[in-house]
């Protein structure tokens, strides 16, 4: 039986839907194309290497049908590598080998079957094939969505910039910001994050079972081989790595998850924060039609989104981060402890993308409840006592603080009433009192507005 129930993930159950375009870059059938496709690369580079005389430049026929072979490589070409891998039990190979077969009647292609594969470690195949699947899946789906949450965030920081609310500090009140500011702040840290992951470059390597060209240089000395692996690995949108061992070490990888997971640290905290600002009413969501928010409860509308994001988010860094402690080590030369961790990478960033959709469906339900919040600010006059004690200690009047926290610590309800009369009270200018006795806790923002309107760079 076969069906989206049945699946042991819920990635490929449950949310399909939503990691669908994830399937492109980082699925078994993905890693099969994309070694496929260097397979083919690395041939037509030797064929086109004037020093590597054991094969003659193609024509351009035979490189059309050599590069058609990848842009048209279907689930049928991937199932027939699989049947052939079953007899080699090698998933490289048999790569090698359906090459060959797919050719047989290419002529020129034909001549050069040994010439496929040449010199090459599994790991020169394979090293690359991950780094374009990620660089696909990077550009193509997690940085758009990233930046889609980014514009969002942007959005409701332009739209509440004026919004004043009560900050919370240590969970107590504490001096006023606006709402737009509190979204800019998220905005701000989300787009330093995403130009960190997009930044990290994947490295590359194609020399050899233990990183020396060995092979290489015994079967054609007159090639400068790091001069043609460097050219090589680049053509693929990949730097080189000059030093390795068998595997290209992995330390790209890690740093790219290690961004991955700090950003997606960023997304929690704004899961957190948006749930608590809904709990406090500072925030109401928009109801769907025909939704339910309790088995019992009919009135409730939670903050169902927030918490998958916050849900889906854990479990990626969960991955992520193992995959980034795990992957650059490697007993000696090689082992093999990275080859079955690596083809978890898309269910890392299929988490990720889960976590991204959830908070950004959260976002477009959100609406501000100036009541509320208005309201919340009304309370808390005490706020103010901030502003009374450094208008003081600017005029050098003794023990301002002391004074203030005589009025106001710990007793709660203070009226706006006490708060003037104390300001009326005291030996200040009559401007400095008027300001004083004129400011609000909707008012005392500071420059809260003007920040909500920088925009991220």
């Amino acid at each position: 039986m076969s069906s989206s129930l049945t699946a042991l993930s819920p990635l490929d159950g449950r949310y399909a839907a939503k990691t669908r375009l994830l399937q492109e870059h980082f699925s078994e059938f993905a890693l099969i194309r994309e070694r496929v496709a260097v397979e083919v690369e690395w041939l037509l580079a030797l064929a086109a290497e004037p020093s590597f005389r054991q094969l003659e430049p193609f024509g351009s026929g035979t490189k059309q049908a050599l590069r058609s072979a990848v842009e048209k490589f279907s689930l049928a070409d991937a199932e027939r590598i699989k049947a052939i891998e079953a007899t080699t039990n090698h998933d490289v190979k048999a790569v090698e080998y359906w090459l060959r077969e797919t050719f047989a009647a290419e002529p020129a292609v034909s001549a050069a079957a040994e010439l496929i594969h040449f010199a090459c470690t599994s790991e020169d195949i394979n090293n690359l094939a991950h780094a374009r699947m990620f660089n696909g899946a990077r550009s193509r789906v997690l940085l758009p969505a990233i930046d889609r949450l980014v514009e969002r965030l942007e959005r409701l920081a332009a739209d509440l910039a004026d919004v004043a609310m009560l900050a919370r500090t240590h969970g107590q009140p504490a001096t006023p910001t606006t709402l737009g500011k509190e979204m800019a702040n998220i905005a701000w840290r989300l787009a330093r994050a995403r130009k960190r992951f997009a930044a990290v470059e994947m490295l590359g390597k194609v020399n050899g079972a233990t990183g020396n060209f060995n092979a290489h240089v015994a079967a054609a000395p007159d090639v400068d081989w790091p001069r043609f692996a460097e050219a090589f690995v680049t053509s693929q949108g990949i730097a080189y790595n000059p030093l390795t061992i068998q595997i290209e070490p992995h330390d790209a990888m890690a740093e790219a998850f290690d961004a991955a997971a700090r950003l997606n640290t960023i997304l929690v905290d704004l899961d957190r924060d948006i749930w608590g600002y809904i709990s406090l009413g500072y925030f109401k969501q928009r109801v769907k039609a025909g939704e339910v928010g309790s088995s019992t409860m009919p009135h409730k509308v939670n903050p169902i989104d927030f918490e998958n994001s916050e849900g889906n988010l854990g479990l990626a860094n969960a991955l992520l981060r193992h995959l980034s402690e795990k992957l650059p080590i490697s007993r000696w030369q090689r082992d093999l402890t990275d080859s079955t961790v690596l083809r978890n990478v898309g269910a890392a960033f299929g988490y990720a993308l889960l976590g991204y959709d959830s908070c950004l469906r959260g976002l477009d339900k959100l609406e501000a409840n100036p009541a509320r919040i208005a309201a919340d600010l009304d309370e808390a006059w005490d706020v103010l006592a901030e502003a009374v004690q450094t208008v003081m200690r600017a005029h050098r009047i003794p023990n301002s603080y002391e004074k203030l926290k005589d009025l106001t610590r710990g007793k709660g309800g203070i009226s706006s009433a006490d708060l003037q009369a104390f300001v009326r009270s005291l030996p200040l200018p009559e401007d400095a009192k008027a300001r004083l006795v004129a400011l609000t806790p909707a008012t005392y923002v500071g420059l809260a507005p003007r920040l909500a309107r920088i925009k991220p760079r």
